[in-house]
């Protein structure tokens, strides 16, 4: 039979629509269309003040604990297993007796070197972001850029993953905000009820709870906050950056009047594997830099401003993670921070515990507050960004990507956002959020890297406002750190992550294959 015959012509098409790449000039080009235009407002400083917002959030303020006391179940199973240590005792011992089944080893004080490791691999993938955002100055991020270097499938995978990213991250940025309200609150004698501020599904089980109010009512204001416009939404994240990076400042320099060297010993409990594991966890805590990759479309100048904001407000977290893990585990043994007031809010349980005044110890509360505040509104903003960028392409419904005559802003994506992270914030707790957010970032980051290198090779002679020096070794570096990191994770996570993904290829075959611009339905 010829391979060109009539039973052979739809696997083919199928075929050559999957793995088509959408060109970089066709890209920009949609972007200019008036009805789908977003207002180009942002300059260097605001789309840096966008990348600290994100980054310092809820992961400092709460994961710092979590990650350094470690985490076990009183019944052991290989879902609780890093897949990292079955690998290990795999090969060396032919079986995976010797794995660690139930829970996470403590990285103790050495969270601070997982602070760094992580540093380090983002820094990498943080350079091919600054590459193709320089190159590609549209809404969308890594989706976009798979699009024009991966093809069609790949571009899906990577939107659909970084749904999750988005949603998932900001669900455990809003029970961390809920968390730490009851504690401010209760300085001043106030009370939550407890059925209506907390999660009503923790650790596996049901705990009594109706719903978490606060996280939902906190995603619920930024919503009608980002409905109204970047500009007034970038301004309120300028100032709120300002006000959390003096709460840290204020904390490094109370707490470091309570540190007691003592606390430090034994540094790495659980030795390197403690340390993966916890660069693992709190890898969470800089996933924002890519956020302002989704802003490139409303940026004045990308190619010299998107490249510059990546890579400073990267290198400005990094210093100040380290020296917060460096004081709160030099304030009080790790182990105090395995559960309880302690595991949800770590900093302000050190300073109330330690005696310090309540005047510093409501600052810097407040600053966590309004830190996870601009961590939520920027990642808000992302998840929408890349809604409206995935529905321009026909990936998902024209409602996502229909722009406010008034506001300029993708007013559906918002709404509907708002409420995908807004309800199950009153559901879920924190740990089922991050891990989650954690692998579908680091999957991202991947693909990035592997994009800088792909578009080297097919269009070398195209205008970038940035350049990853050392291509192709720092991208394969980033690669391969980047999949580390990813077994530090559970093979629960895992699985839900496959999950995920294989629930998004049949909404890709039922729906967004057939609306796709390269659909043949489409076009007949």
């Amino acid at each position: 039979m010829s391979p060109n015959s009539p039973i052979n012509e739809p696997n083919e098409r199928a075929t050559r629509q999957i793995y088509a790449c959408k060109s970089i000039d066709r890209l920009i080009a949609d972007s200019e269309i008036p009805a789908q235009r977003l207002q180009k407002t942002l300059g260097r400083w605001s789309l840096t003040a966008l990348g600290i917002g994100a980054i310092i959030g809820s992961g400092i303020f709460v994961l710092t604990g979590t990650a350094a006391a470690g985490e076990h179940f009183e019944t052991p199973s290989i879902l609780h297993a890093q897949v990292m240590d079955l690998i290990i005792n795999f090969v060396q011992h032919g079986n995976l007796s010797g794995a660690l089944m139930h829970g996470r080893p403590a990285a103790g004080p050495a969270i601070a070197l997982s602070f760094i490791l992580v540093a380090i691999a983002c820094s990498f993938a943080g350079l091919c972001y600054a590459e193709l955002a320089s190159m590609i100055p549209i809404a969308g991020s890594a989706y976009t850029y798979s699009y024009a270097t991966l093809g069609e499938i790949f571009a899906w995978i990577i939107g659909w993953d970084l749904i999750l990213e988005y949603a998932v991250s900001n669900v455990a940025v809003a029970v961390g905000f809920s968390g730490y309200l009851q504690a401010q609150l209760a300085t001043f004698g106030l009370q939550i009820p407890d059925q209506w501020s907390s999660s009503v599904w923790a650790s596996g089980h049901l705990t009594g709870a109706y719903f978490n109010m606060p996280a939902f009512l906190v995603v619920f204001v930024l919503t009608v906050l980002l409905v109204l416009g970047i500009k007034e939404s970038a301004r309120t994240n300028n100032l709120m950056v300002v006000i959390k990076i003096g709460a840290i400042v204020t904390f490094l320099v109370i707490g470091g009047m309570l540190v007691h060297p003592a606390n430090w010993h034994p540094f790495a409990p659980a030795g390197f594997s403690g340390v993966v594991t916890g660069g693992a966890i709190i890898f969470f805590t800089y996933i924002g830099f890519d956020s302002v990759s989704t802003a490139a479309e409303e940026s004045k100048n990308p190619q010299k401003d998107m490249p510059f904001a990546i890579i400073v407000s990267l290198a400005v977290c990094a210093l100040l993670y380290v020296g917060v893990a460096l004081v709160l585990l030099g304030m009080m043994k790790y182990t105090e921070f395995a559960s309880g007031a302690a595991a949800d809010a770590p900093v302000a349980y050190a300073l109330k515990e330690l005696g310090a005044h309540p005047v510093f110890q409501s600052v810097i509360i407040i600053g966590a507050l309004t830190g996870m505040l601009s961590s939520l509104l920027v990642f808000q903003y992302g998840q929408t960004r890349i809604w409206f960028a995935m529905s321009r392409d026909g990936l998902l419904p024209r409602l996502f990507s229909a722009v406010h005559s008034r506001y300029k802003t993708p007013h559906w994506s918002t709404w509907i956002a708002g409420a995908a992270v807004g309800l199950p914030a009153g559901l879920v707790d924190i740990g089922d959020a991050a891990d989650l957010s954690n692998i579908g970032t680091l999957f991202a980051f991947v693909l990035v890297s592997l994009g800088v290198i792909i578009l080297r090779r097919r269009q070398p002679e195209r205008r970038r406002g940035f350049r990853v020096p050392f291509v192709p070794l720092f991208p394969l570096i980033s690669v391969v750190l980047c999949t580390g990191l990813m077994t530090g994770l559970t093979v629960i996570t895992w699985i839900r992550f496959f999950l995920w993904l294989a629930l998004g290829l049949v909404i890709y075959v039922i729906y967004s294959r057939r609306h796709s611009e390269f659909s043949q339905h489409k076009r007949h």
